[in-house]
């Protein structure tokens, strides 16, 4: 993927991850796969399609994936993007800080 292809792809995710009610959906599905009928009973203050529309913000951002069975559509994590993002800007960013550590230790 190109360097553009990369940020519009982060800032999908950023966007998802922006919302803590997509977040603690993330949560839920890093805990088991759900249906959609399961992830929306997680959520009782939300309504159906409430839960619709943040799943479609997480799968647009690669972070969830579906599955129809039969009349049911199996939802689950899709860790990729995340540590996409750890690997980018947490790895790198902690990495830097450890180095800042130790040029301050040694002087």
């Amino acid at each position: 993927m190109s360097a553009v292809g990369d940020k519009d792809s982060d800032d999908l995710v950023f966007k998802a991850l922006a919302s803590a009610t997509r977040r603690a959906m993330l949560d839920a599905l890093r805990e088991s796969p759900r249906t959609t009928g399961g992830l929306c009973e997680v959520f009782p203050e939300l309504d159906r399609t409430t839960v619709l529309q943040h799943l479609r913000v997480l799968e647009r951002a690669g972070l969830v994936t579906g599955r129809k069975v039969g009349r049911e559509r199996h939802l689950a994590l899709a860790p990729m993007p995340i540590k996409r993002i750890h690997d980018r800007w947490i790895g790198e960013y902690t990495r830097a800080a450890v180095e800042l550590l130790d040029q301050l230790d040694a002087e």
